[in-house]
């Protein structure tokens, strides 16, 4: 029998790895993503404060689309609108621990077409 390895406790040892070294500032606060199955989410964090300053994510209402790249472009383009209103313009870009690619590339896109710089 093949031991398979335990895919999401090998992405949360990744994230805790990146954590380690890059945190939200009020100047500079953290842009986060978490992938689920369906859907995607996006957080921008102050870490030094604790709190979430705006998010989006694809089950919103009134959302069309679903958990695909499209809609993950669409959620980095409404992070970076909700961020802008709210006077961030800067970010540190926190994969969680997911490979750069696809979806997560597609919402870090989408955020840098909104106008955020990272």
């Amino acid at each position: 029998m093949i031991k398979r390895p335990n895919t999401k406790a090998q992405r949360i040892k990744r994230h805790k790895r990146v954590r380690a070294k890059i945190s939200g500032t009020p100047e500079r606060p953290r842009l986060s993503v978490y992938r689920s199955e369906n859907n995607i989410y996006a957080q921008v964090i102050d870490d030094v404060a604790g709190r979430t300053l705006c998010s989006a994510s694809s089950v919103e209402k009134g959302f069309e689309g679903g958990g695909n790249k499209e809609a993950a472009e669409q959620v980095g383009k409404m992070i970076a609108e909700r961020a802008i209103a709210k006077g961030i313009e800067e970010v540190v870009f926190d994969r969680g621990g997911y490979i750069y690619h696809g979806r997560v590339q597609a919402l870090a896109d989408g955020a840098r077409e909104g106008g955020l710089k990272f």
